[in-house]
């Protein structure tokens, strides 16, 4: 499938612009399989049509069929050479097991001109995830000089920072991010990582609870406030906090207990048992300075 050649900028706005897809599909997983019937009668004319082809394997995808679109993207690939192509049949690649073919395909996506930021973004985040973190770097950097409007690629280089324990950096790829797009929620929980790693609770707390006025049901920040709170000495909301957290979901009671227990102010005198009275409704707060026993 052929795409329109474009400058810097136009690059960039090319990067999620598949035209033939989007007629077939547009965004909605509920035209995809229009989408899959409009590819299968055009290869049903021209059986080696790469935008069909290309067509038919997004649609598969987009239902969750990343085995049977494997094929046609492969041909698609092999006939188009085209970033867009290379990235969705690294996307089946990846769903189907296929880790190092996925990577592979993404590195020659990335290597592509016009540039697919999007490649760069699927093949920063998998080899963050196979802990190849020096090269997602590099890639995601690549991807940000590149298209250094796309908010998503400082979100996931600042995670690659986050996972290097290096939170000043982290901060300014997050900040980068929250200025691109602001109050995205990944950002301000990725600062309130940084600001986690630097012992600075206070404003830790102030963007989980920002990621929280988005999106109450957001596990990993609640229970990181909650660390906060104990780390600033307020027990009664640190308490409160993971009493509504294990309340809306109980198979997270062993992590809050096991935050009572290890908070940096709790360690040395807290016992567990006194920590599972502080979570059921109802025990008061001070259960927490019980004694140990000698």
């Amino acid at each position: 499938m052929k795409r329109k050649r474009a400058g810097p900028a136009g690059s960039r706005a090319a990067a999620f612009d598949d035209d033939a897809f989007q007629r077939g599909m547009g965004t909605e997983q509920q035209r995809a399989e229009q989408g899959e019937r409009m590819a299968r009668d055009k290869l049903a004319r021209d059986p080696g049509d790469a935008g069909a082809l290309h067509l038919l394997g997004a649609t598969l995808l987009a239902q969750g069929r990343a085995r049977d679109a494997i094929a046609p993207l492969e041909q698609a690939a092999r006939a188009s050479q085209d970033a867009v192509v290379e990235t969705r049949l690294a996307l089946a690649l990846r769903a189907t097991g296929r880790t190092a073919e996925a990577i592979d395909c993404l590195q020659r996506a990335t290597a592509r001109e016009p540039p697919f930021a999007q490649a760069f973004h699927e093949l920063g985040i998998m080899l963050c995830m196979a802990r190849r973190y020096d090269e997602a770097e590099v890639v995601l950097k690549r991807g940000v000089a590149l298209a250094p409007d796309l908010a998503e690629l400082s979100v996931e280089l600042g995670g690659i920072y986050i996972s290097r324990a290096d939170p000043a950096n982290a901060k300014l790829a997050f900040a980068r991010a929250l200025t691109l797009a602001p109050g995205h929620p990944r950002a301000l929980h990725g600062f309130g990582t940084a600001f986690l790693f630097e012992g600075a609770f206070e404003r830790a707390a102030e963007r989980f609870r920002q990621v929280l006025a988005q999106n109450p049901e957001h596990v990993r920040a609640r229970l990181d406030l909650a660390h906060c709170l104990l780390e600033l000495g307020r027990g009664d909301d640190a308490v409160a906090a993971l009493r509504a957290t294990v309340q809306r979901d109980p198979a997270l009671y062993g992590k809050a207990l096991k935050m009572l227990v290890s908070s940096g102010r709790g360690r040395f005198w807290l016992r567990p048992s006194a920590a599972a009275k502080v979570l059921q409704a109802g025990a008061p707060a001070a259960a927490m300075n019980e004694p140990v026993a000698s």
